[in-house]
């Protein structure tokens, strides 16, 4: 019996930070009453994440990219008037320029309790936001083969999503910072190769009955199986800073998989490359973006990343018309020709340094730059 097609339905989720508009370093107080009245707006779509000044906002189920744009563009603008309520905006980065993560308190539920009971320092270090991306593949099996494939473009979308060049008041040389903090947890990371999804369940499996987690979702690889959903979730981005990123980043990875799933019906797959291989690109795209280009393991080369996207694109054509979703992929060259969130933070920062401003005023003329850009085209 064959596999049906996929439902490819999307779904994503955003972290973001809460600062203050007069001093632009984290909030301290109002946080939990900001997430209740987004709750409350929003039908539970918003939620409170393990440091205090952080919240997270999930879509619906959606049937397109339009609808998640929707839904999307909704929530972002529900945070940031609540916010606004108690003086306070919501920054979609994934961390901001100079605030200290041990002045941070977490969040008074018992699984973060239990977090950082468990991973001390690593886990009070996670002052940093993600942007994850669910796409509904409902078969197990299926599930399991294009997690195998999805991996090599890992590397490809973080690059395009990068926004943590900073980390507590300094410049970090890095594009995403943000990984090298959440790669100190165990169970992260380019995700491991599994035959079946029995052999999956199978590996879960020794790490429940030893005591070490209670389930899978504490597996936080970049990219997993979904415990809650039939999906693929995709985790390894940066959260983008303006929501056109948020939907090219997430048409690209819907796109990508109903590429993969297309060269399965012709018995074809992607090659299957070691995670040494991928993990070289991972930190080329942490380093530098898309500036340095990326190895084509195929060619066993550098090649400029320019070329990579455009291939990408010309092999997923037929997958946006499907899913209508081609604006959001040209935006995907839009990126390329302006920079990541990352590089136009770094750029905010050296034009008040050159204007004059101290360090410390660049970083907040950062935050500055990023509150408005959260909010731009959500309403």
């Amino acid at each position: 019996m064959g596999i049906s097609e996929p439902g490819f339905t999307i779904g994503i989720e955003e972290e973001y930070l809460l600062v203050d508009r007069e001093s632009r370093d984290l909030a301290g107080d109002h946080c939990g009453a900001i997430i209740e009245a987004c709750t409350a707006r929003c039908q539970g779509q918003v939620g409170p994440e393990l440091l205090k000044p952080q919240i997270e906002v999930g879509t619906r189920v959606c049937g397109s990219i339009a609808e998640a744009h929707e839904n999307l563009a909704h929530l972002r603008s529900t945070v940031a008037a609540c916010a606004a309520e108690y003086g306070l905006a919501p920054i979609a980065a994934s961390t901001h320029p100079f605030a200290t993560w041990s002045a941070q308190t977490h969040t008074e539920r018992e699984r973060y309790h239990a977090l950082t009971r468990e991973m001390q320092a690593a886990a009070r270090r996670l002052l940093i936001c993600g942007m994850h991306v669910h796409v509904g593949i409902e078969d197990d099996e299926l599930r399991i083969d294009l997690m195998n494939q999805l991996s090599y473009f890992l590397p490809h979308l973080l690059a395009m999503s990068c926004s943590s060049p900073f980390w507590q008041g300094r410049e970090t040389g890095l594009k995403s910072y943000r990984l090298t903090v959440f790669d100190a947890l165990p169970r992260t990371g380019i995700p491991e190769r599994f035959n079946s999804h029995a052999e999956y369940r199978r590996h879960v499996s020794i790490l429940v009955e030893a005591g070490i987690i209670e389930d899978a979702s504490r597996i936080w690889w970049d990219l997993r199986p979904s415990m809650r959903y039939p999906t693929l979730e995709t985790r390894v981005m940066d959260v983008c800073t303006t929501l056109e990123d948020t939907l090219a980043l997430a048409a690209l990875n819907l796109c990508i998989l109903r590429m993969l799933y297309r060269l399965r019906r012709r018995n074809q797959r992607w090659r299957i490359y070691t995670p040494m291989l991928l993990r070289e690109n991972r930190w080329r795209a942490m380093r530098y973006s898309f500036e340095e280009g990326m190895i084509d393991l195929a060619l066993g080369r550098v090649v400029p990343f320019a070329e990579l996207l455009e291939e990408l694109i010309e092999l997923t054509a037929e997958d946006a018309e499907a899913l209508a979703c081609e604006p959001q992929m040209q935006q995907l060259r839009e990126i390329l020709s302006r920079g990541t969130s990352a590089h136009r933070q770094e750029q905010v920062f050296r034009e008040r340094l050159a204007a004059g401003d101290s360090p410390e005023q660049a970083q907040r003329r950062v935050v500055d730059f990023l509150v408005g850009e959260t909010v731009r085209g959500v309403t």
